[in-house]
């Protein structure tokens, strides 16, 4: 699931920087850099240079990369349309209905730190 996030990441602002990789995904950089150079050997992404300073890598989609974020948003859309397909009509409608708040909570959530800060968070599931 890293590296779908990562392709995604990616995909909404490339060239990046693993350090910055990093922050967006909140992974620590050696994670980043190990999930890069796994999807290197198969040629999802691949490692420039960053234009603003020619010593600093990059790492943008290739093209087999977009592709197969593609087929993979694709997948996605037909599972979850299936399974809504299967709902009767008041459970798609309270779905429906309940989509703004469940946006909004991602946000929150995505503002939070990671775990391991204990900033009020809820504790572990028992």
């Amino acid at each position: 699931m890293a590296q779908v996030e990562l392709l995604q990441s990616l995909a909404e602002s490339a060239p990046a920087r693993v350090g910055d990789l990093a922050v967006r995904l909140r992974l620590a950089p050696s994670t980043v850099s190990g999930l890069i150079s796994q999807m290197m050997a198969v040629g999802l992404v691949e490692r420039g240079t960053d234009p603003a300073d020619r010593r600093v890598a990059v790492v943008e989609l290739s093209e087999h990369g977009r592709r197969q974020l593609a087929d993979w948003h694709g997948a996605h859309r037909e599972r979850i349309a299936a399974a809504l397909s299967e709902l009767d009509p008041r459970e798609r409608a309270a779905i429906e209905t309940a989509l703004p708040a469940l946006s909004l909570l991602v946000d929150r959530l995505a503002e939070q730190p990671r775990e391991g800060s204990r900033s009020g968070g809820v504790g572990p599931c028992r």
